[in-house]
């Protein structure tokens, strides 16, 4: 397949991907889904005589969701197929990926692709590696992640949901034209070509007041001879010329909330429960109209013999005629059928339920049993986890992209070498994903190994079959003892101590120390 890299046919590509999510909808969808999950769900509506009350049942049922899957702590393990070096190298990779993690906010982060994917139906991380970033050792850069919207990512093969079997990937962006002019002065570009770029304007980014300031940039990526190549232009303009980004995988991760047949987009959480948030809107607003209307007492009175009415307290009325004889009464209208309120309370519940956030799932019931409730909360979370299951894949495939990019980027560094106790000289080169083939272990299970681990380890010390305390402490996670290396080292220089000491015949006290 040729690859197109001239900007006005990477613009054509991109405007192709534009025409697809237009024919399947997704811009109104998105569009709409926003605006019903952050409670705008009047807009557009002309009822000027009509309150416009919002019970945002969407919005908490959302919110359920993405608690309760990024509830545990998230917990990421690598090992290799193979032994010996291999494993040795993947442990140093793990503790790097975690540190990254921790650097870039991807933990935050990822309540905000969990909504994205929840509202809009894709989650999507862009990973970029930023050649300046500081890093307090003498080797720069880092990992950046990229939280990106759906409608930004463009796929060469609509119908294909896989990302790394796609012939090339389009993200595009708006940025400030002083910041692309900037960058196309590092790439190289001459003055004239700089000066070129203009502000433009893009329907599909829903941007409101933009002050004419942005531009639409695409980045463009394909694979050409097993790595990776990228390129970044507008639709006129090259910013930067084609380059080898060394990748043996797209630098971007996407998690359909649930997959679609033959597309690449997901659905949302909220699609098919709009017409029912719009239906009990309309009958809580019609609901208030009516005691608006009604509820009060109404004044009928004699125009004959009373010229103003008037509700000031205290205030005369003046009457023409004899006051005594009924001039003014009173009417009420007839009250409101309480099926309205019954069938908003009903629309409501049936709804959660079916979402599977019922009344006990979100903790509106009564403490009575709580053995019943916690088993009920338990029962609910069950359909969620297809979700978990598709966000553990979605953290499995940027951290494989992680490795991949620091391999390709981060060269000789120094890391923190457990098994030695020191910091060593790393030379991330040779981590090779394709050679060294690595199983990637995410979420709760990985952490509660590493518990087992650690009771397993007090076990042994408990049945006198492990009575040495450096062997015991060597084989702690890192994580779960704090100053490791110094306790490291004060044992290692107790036992040696010790073992001096019995070469010498002295008498040793009971905690193992030498007399003198």
């Amino acid at each position: 397949m040729k690859i197109k890299t001239q900007p006005r046919e990477v613009f054509a590509e991109y405007q192709a991907g534009v025409a697809y999510k237009t024919a399947i909808g997704l811009y109104e969808n998105v569009e709409r889904n926003e605006n019903f999950f952050v409670g705008n769900q009047w807009e557009g509506v002309n009822a000027p005589d009509l309150p416009k009350p919002t019970l945002n049942m969407l919005k908490r049922v959302v919110s359920y969701f993405t608690a309760m899957i990024v509830s545990d702590d998230v917990r990421v393990s690598l090992t290799p197929y193979g032994g010996g070096e291999e494993e040795k190298l993947c442990a140093r990779m793990a503790r790097e990926i975690e540190q990254v993690i921790e650097e870039s906010g991807v933990k935050r982060k990822h309540r905000d692709a969990l909504r994205n994917a929840a509202v809009d139906g894709d989650g999507c991380f862009y990973l970029w590696f930023d050649p300046e970033k500081e890093t307090g050792q003498r080797a720069k850069g880092g990992i950046e992640v990229e939280l990106i919207e759906n409608t930004n990512l463009h796929y060469g093969n609509p119908h294909d949901p896989q990302v790394q079997r796609q012939p090339y990937l389009i993200l595009s962006m708006r940025r400030l034209v002083e910041e692309v002019r900037d960058e196309a002065r590092a790439a190289g570009l001459d003055e004239d070509a700089v000066r070129s770029l203009r502000a433009d304007n893009a329907e599909r980014q829903g941007e409101k007041g933009d002050g004419g300031e942005l531009m639409t940039v695409l980045i463009k990526l394909w694979r050409q001879d097993g790595r990776v190549w990228a390129l970044k232009c507008t639709e006129k303009q090259m910013v930067k010329e084609p380059w080898c980004t060394d990748y043996r995988l797209y630098p971007v991760a996407v998690m359909p909330w649930d997959r679609v047949r033959s597309s690449c987009h997901g659905q949302s959480a909220l699609n098919g429960l709009i017409p029912n948030q719009i239906a009990v809107n309309k009958l809580f607003a019609m609901a208030i109209r009516s005691v608006e209307m009604s509820a009060f007492p109404k004044v009928v009175y004699d125009a004959t013999k009373i010229r103003r009415w008037s509700n000031r307290v205290g205030e005369a009325i003046a009457v023409a005629g004899n006051p005594n004889e009924t001039i003014a009464s009173g009417l009420r209208g007839s009250d409101m059928s309480a099926q309205v309120m019954e069938t908003i309370d009903r629309a409501v519940s049936m709804t959660r339920d079916f979402l599977g956030a019922s009344d006990a799932a979100l903790g509106n019931v009564q403490p009575d049993n709580t053995s019943a409730i916690i088993a009920v909360q338990q029962a609910a979370a069950m359909p969620l986890e297809l979700q978990k299951l598709a966000f553990y894949q979605f953290i499995e495939d940027y951290v494989r992209i992680m490795a991949d990019m620091m391999s390709a980027d981060y060269g000789v560094r120094t890391v923190w070498d457990g098994e030695a106790g020191k910091v060593v000289e790393f030379d991330f080169s040779a981590f090779d994903s394709a050679r060294c083939r690595m199983q990637v272990d995410v979420g709760a299970s990985a952490y509660w190994s590493e518990l087992m681990q650690v009771q397993t380890l007090d076990n042994l010390v408990a049945k006198g079959i492990l009575l040495d305390g450096v062997e015991y402490l060597k084989n702690i996670p890192d994580q779960y003892l704090k100053n490791k290396k110094q306790l490291l080292e004060a044992l290692e220089a107790q036992r040696a101590e010790k073992n001096a000491a019995q070469e010498q015949g002295e008498p040793l006290l009971s905690d193992g120390r030498s007399i003198g």
